[in-house]
């Protein structure tokens, strides 16, 4: 009798410690959404600070917004980097004006540079996985955001040229041929910084 009701005993314990476990496990997870999704928004709202702040120069601004995205990948992964495009992407969409110029709406997408802001998409993907796994090289880090880039180009290129009625020769040299030395330089800034912001925002990176 006494053997059983040690029994019984050890049994109630043992399931209130995994009861116990299951609880902060499931708290864990749920904090760590939540954590997930705060730190994303806050890059967001400085990609919708930033990325309206363009310098019209033809049919494709001069525009922050890529080198917000570059920067922000080196103080966030690449899954709350690009969770945090895809919401500023969305703001855009639903008519805030937070794309360059202080524009917004769905026709955004349909204009001359919904081309580029859908390649914003794979480039910031790629250069995230690439900076969590390399953000010290900077060499590399800036050889990598260079081809990645390329993608935003061509998807722009293409979709300029359609929107426009330009042929692809044309679009590329309105849209991506004056922005190369520019990009260049915000790529070599962010291989700079990155590095350095990531240091600084360790704990932000781990919120």
């Amino acid at each position: 009798m006494a053997d059983q009701n040690t029994f019984t005993k050890q049994a109630k314990e043992t399931e209130g410690s995994q009861s116990v476990v299951g609880q902060n496990v499931g708290r864990t997870a749920s904090d760590r959404r939540i954590k997930f999704m705060v730190t994303a928004a806050i890059m967001t709202a400085v990609l919708c600070v930033l990325g309206p702040l363009s310098l019209p120069i033809g049919p494709v601004p001069i525009s922050l917004t890529n080198l917000v995205i570059y920067l922000m990948l080196y103080i966030l992964d690449w899954k709350r980097g690009t969770a945090a495009y895809l919401l500023y992407l969305l703001i855009g969409l639903v008519g805030l004006p937070v794309f360059s110029g202080f524009t917004g709406g769905a026709a955004k997408l349909v204009g001359p540079t919904g081309g580029y802001l859908i390649g914003f998409i794979p480039m910031t993907i790629l250069i995230g996985l690439f900076v969590d796994r390399f953000a010290q090289k900077r060499i590399l880090c800036i050889i990598v955001m260079e081809a990645a880039t390329w993608i935003a180009y061509l998807l722009g290129t293409a979709w300029l040229a359609v929107s426009a009625h330009m042929t692809f020769a044309a679009a590329l040299a309105a849209g991506v041929i004056p922005f190369i030395a520019e990009d260049l330089a915000k790529m070599i800034l962010a291989a700079l910084l990155g590095p350095v912001l990531r240091k600084r925002l360790e704990r932000f990176r781990h919120l």
